[in-house]
């Protein structure tokens, strides 16, 4: 049986990030039984900003308003496995460690840190203050998972979506999804 997975794209920089990891996952679909996306207006602003255009339009995946409460994940009963959210903004990641549930992103992060599941957040800003650090340290004592969008160079990218894939890759391994990737030492 496949996985059950929540991608939620905040307004932070990075909407390539999110583009690619949804491609991943169209690619990786056999290993996938649901997707479910929630994005934020800026989100939808950011994507348009940094990738002209309004490509998140075309993807199959069922997308959620971020107002509605009624989506299945936003219920630990519905039984998703994984919460990606991609980019993650300070703020939303400041909410989350606050427990406040104010939007279907926080609730469904607060839903899989209940639920005792896995939480990943690519957090994308820099530099990182007192606050933003010790948010990150209560989200990953509530058993969460911090990504930063830091991506590696070993494998010697030679685009920006190079560059980008190898903080996606490193997230689809974090969600438990087989992919072939390069690997350290090859």
């Amino acid at each position: 049986m496949g996985k059950k997975i929540i991608i939620a794209i905040t307004g932070a920089s990075g909407a390539i990030y999110a583009k690619l990891l949804l491609d991943k996952l169209q690619q990786l679909d056999t290993q996938i039984t649901e997707v479910g996306v929630v994005m934020s207006d800026n989100a939808r602003q950011v994507w348009q900003l940094e990738l002209g255009n309004e490509g998140y339009k075309n993807y199959s995946f069922k997308f959620y308003d971020k107002a509605d409460f009624m989506a299945p994940f936003a219920s630990g009963s519905a039984k998703f496995d994984t919460m990606v959210i991609v980019p993650c903004s300070m703020g939303t990641l400041g909410r989350i460690a606050g427990g406040i549930s104010n939007d279907l992103t926080t609730r469904a992060a607060d839903v899989i840190l209940k639920e005792r599941r896995k939480l990943i957040l690519v957090a994308r800003d820099m530099p990182f203050s007192l606050i933003h650090i010790r948010n990150m340290e209560t989200i990953t004592l509530a058993g969460g998972i911090i990504c930063p969008a830091v991506p590696s160079f070993y494998s010697n990218p030679q685009t920006v979506e190079d560059v980008a894939m190898t903080v996606v890759n490193r997230v689809i391994d974090l969600m438990g999804l087989e992919n072939e990737s390069y690997r350290w030492s090859e």
